[in-house]
């Protein structure tokens, strides 16, 4: 069974290759940086495939630290990616959106906001609760100064 590893701290400059390169020893199964779609310069980070248990201990032994192009690489098994729905942070590869999904070219899914609330039991957004409730008292002491 394959291994997948994180490896984060990654110069800008790094293509597939010269990663590649540095694991060679090792022999890992495959390399993968992930890329700024933009610029197509590497984000920081990437994933290395190895073989087996003891390959993956060995390489995070020699390559946790190492520095490459001035940069201490940081090097720890990939955690595995969560399922639509899961809470928790993931990590995301190419392609996919840091909650996990992959993005999409259309909004058929996204619910809109009301755009007129008619109803007395509609609550306030959760993110602008706090700011309506300090507006609510304002509004109140300026109408009893009144």
């Amino acid at each position: 069974m394959s291994v997948r590893l994180y490896v984060g701290n990654l110069p800008e400059e790094l293509n597939r290759q010269e990663l590649e390169a540095v694991f060679s020893e090792i022999s890992p199964v495959s390399t993968k940086i992930i890329t700024d779609r933009k610029t197509n310069k590497c984000r920081g980070f990437g994933f290395v495939t190895v073989k087996t248990e003891e390959q993956a201990d060995e390489v995070i032994e020699k390559f946790n630290g190492f520095s490459l192009k001035e940069n201490t690489l940081k090097v720890e098994r990939a955690q595995p990616r969560k399922k639509d729905g899961e809470d928790g942070p993931t990590q995301a590869s190419e392609g996919e959106s840091a909650n996990g999904g992959k993005r999409k070219g259309n909004n058929k899914n996204r619910k809109s906001a009301p755009t007129t609330q008619n109803d007395d039991n509609v609550q306030p957004d959760p993110r602008w609760a706090q700011e309506l409730e300090k507006l609510k008292q304002l509004l109140s002491a300026q109408t009893t100064n009144s």
